[in-house]
């Protein structure tokens, strides 16, 4: 699921509280922000009834828009996990009226009330032996989520939608409210007036007609989540492209609203296209082959990637690219809880780069990381989520999406371009999970088995710790007797809340008259000096040049062993100029000097601190500057840096350019 923000701002009613939403200008590389919280915590019973494993359901539902009635028979099959099972629950909110309860011919007594339906079996079941019941029920859906069952319009014509993610499928329908327990397949039978198609999951089995109305039967061959079960239903113009593989061939559909299906918008979606391509050759095969992918237009301001047809309501490159890889990462293997969202949406987020870089390569790439890195430094609390309770919590765009995806990055960093994609294929294709759920710790099974390599500190630190770490760096050389050059670093951290330091392998590039050369150090001290050699003198050193780590570099600071002051003052071009975000600012001092460096716009407005009257010994200094950090997010114009050490004053110009 992914959320778009605009310049206006949107007002919408849930369980009678209006809410806001900040929109910014429509980029399909922005998610909401802030919200408030859609529902009470005591209206959740998650995780279901564990004492149930549910095999299949049936959605056999009439919907009349008129009366925004629904009036359904839900057909849950399910085997015992314990012995002696007589009652058992499925959750359906208290708006909704059950009407009665069937296994085969029998009634069976129920009870309906805080949310649940409690059924009282007609016999006791052993384990593993299955049962199936019929829940009669009508009633007005609520919206406890992002708007789980919507009744709307669109240019004066009726739509119909849900999005029951996290929460919402028991808004309308009684099921076992969890991702932990996938049905292995389902029915959705809707049944509405003839002037509506009504879309949902799998494969289009059949139409019946009703005369005044008709029936559209879908059905599910692979394994589903309850919140992927969708309908989106309206006047839809039908658009179809094919992707073909070798001799096989799947049928793309795309439902749009008719005043929408422009030639931008379908040429918009036949991009879906290339994105099968590239995501089957990432992540190894589309995972509902057999079935179908598409759209279908809904009236929400983002996307929601319900199994084999994300619903859409904007039509950005990033977006579709996102709702296509949650078919991989989130409905073929999907969280096995809501604490575990960011193996949902961190990996659809960091698709979008893998997108971005199959189209405009490494510079696309590394863009799109920056951006996502920039919002995961204002990511609060674990990746983990403690409180599942809470929607915000769940799906915090800093943490959950940004956050998530940064954390792939740096895995990728770790293992290398080859073998990180080939965990993505073997976590995608793992007997275990494949088609199932998964959590944090499966992940990094995979990891651990695909690469040799023992991942646990990475997993620890960087999903269940919180924030990132910031450096000073202090680093010399001097010449040896062979013609080499001794180099000494030490690498400081901030003292962190929770892992106190973070352990992590990182590259050091030196830039020197033979070429570069990169050493890459394991880190894993608070505290920690290195002293290695390289072949050639150092002119110039680079810390994680390739930006594979989250971070901040306070400063680095250069000493030559050999010319151990500068002879005066002085403040160097930065480098690189023109840049795109980052770029190193240094400057020498010729003894003990207080420090003061401040970026500024144009006009002469402060827009940054880099050091704000910080004592420093006499030697080399360098300190990065980014334009998106620190609440930054400069545009693309000329700004200038100032150096003010003791009584020595110094400005030049550099250039951000986007």
């Amino acid at each position: 699921m992914k959320f778009i923000l605009f310049f206006v701002v949107v007002f919408f009613s849930i369980n009678g509280a209006v809410i806001s939403q900040d929109y910014q200008n429509q980029c399909s590389k922005s998610k909401i922000l802030h919200y408030q919280k859609f529902f009470k915590a005591d209206q959740v019973q998650y995780p279901g009834d564990e004492t149930i494993d549910v095999t299949y359901y049936k959605l056999d539902v009439a919907l009349d828009y008129p009366k925004r009635l629904i009036d359904g028979k839900i057909t849950v099959s399910a085997k015992s996990v314990v012995a002696g099972l007589d009652t058992f629950f499925l959750d359906l909110q208290n708006a909704l009226t059950t009407d009665s309860i069937k296994l085969s011919n029998t009634i069976l007594n129920f009870t309906h009330s805080n949310n649940i339906i409690t059924i009282t079996l007609d016999k006791n079941y052993s384990v593993g032996e299955e049962f199936s019941v019929d829940v009669y029920y009508h009633g007005t859906p609520g919206s406890s989520g992002f708007g789980s069952f919507e009744f709307t319009t669109h240019s004066g014509e009726p739509v119909i939608w849900t999005l029951s993610e996290p929460y919402g499928a028991s808004d309308w329908w009684p099921c076992k409210d969890t991702p932990a327990d996938k049905a292995d397949s389902a029915d959705i039978w809707i049944t509405v007036d003839k002037s509506m198609i009504p879309v949902s999951n799998g494969t289009l089995i059949d139409t019946v007609d009703n005369d005044s109305t008709h029936t559209y039967k879908w059905h599910s061959q692979y394994p589903i989540a309850q919140y992927l079960i969708s309908l989106a239903i309206t006047n839809y113009k039908l658009y179809t492209n094919e992707y073909v593989v070798g001799s096989d061939t799947m049928k793309l559909y795309h439902y749009n609203y008719p005043e929408n299906a422009t030639s931008y918008r379908l040429g918009q979606l036949d991009k879906t296209i290339n994105m099968l391509k590239v995501f089957a050759e990432k992540f190894g095969p589309y995972p509902f082959f057999a079935e179908k992918y598409g759209h279908a237009e809904f009236s929400w301001g983002g996307a929601m990637e319900h199994q084999t047809c994300t619903s859409i309501g904007y039509y950005g490159t990033d977006i579709i690219a996102h709702e296509l890889a949650h078919q991989w990462f989130g409905d073929k293997i999907t969280c096995k809880d809501w604490h575990h969202i960011w193996l949902n949406e961190g990996f659809a987020t960091y698709s979008e780069a893998v997108y971005t870089e199959s189209k405009f390569g490494t510079i696309g790439y590394e863009n799109s990381i920056e951006s996502e890195m920039s919002r995961a430094k204002n990511a609060y609390g674990s990746l983990w989520v403690q409180n599942i309770k809470s929607v915000n919590e769940i799906f915090n765009s800093n943490r959950s999406y940004s956050k998530g995806a940064v954390v792939l990055h740096m895995l990728r960093g770790i293992l290398g371009t080859e073998m990180f994609f080939d965990v993505l294929r073997a976590y995608a294709a793992d007997p275990a999970l494949a088609y199932g759920v998964a959590v944090t710790e499966d992940f990094q099974r995979v990891a651990e088995s695909v690469s040799g390599l023992n991942l646990n500190y990475f997993f620890k630190e960087w999903v269940y710790g919180v924030n990132y770490p910031k450096y000073t760096i202090d680093w010399g050389y001097e010449a040896e007797t062979d013609g080499r050059y001794s180099i000494t670093l030490s690498i400081d951290q901030v003292k962190n809340a929770e892992p106190s330091f973070f352990t992590m392998p990182i590259n050091i590039r030196f830039k020197t008259n033979s070429g570069d050369t990169t050493v890459t150090l394991f880190n894993d001290q608070q505290n920690q000096l290195f002293e290695f050699t390289i072949a050639d003198m150092p002119l110039t050193m680079t810390f994680d040049p390739d930006n594979w780590i989250l971070k901040d570099v306070s400063s680095i600071t250069k000493t030559d062993k050999e010319e151990v002051t500068p002879y005066h003052y002085n403040l160097e071009q930065n480098y690189p100029n023109p840049f795109n975000p980052s770029t190193t600012i240094s400057y020498e001092l010729p003894r003990l000097t207080e420090v003061s460096l401040k970026i500024y716009d144009i006009l002469g407005n402060e827009v940054a601190t880099l050091i704000d009257g910080k004592k420093q010994t006499a030697g080399y200094h360098s300190v990065q500057f980014n334009a998106f950090n620190n609440g930054n997010d400069l545009s693309s114009g000329v700004y200038l840096y100032k150096l003010i050490a003791g009584d020595f004053i110094k400005i030049r110009k550099m250039m951000l350019l986007k």
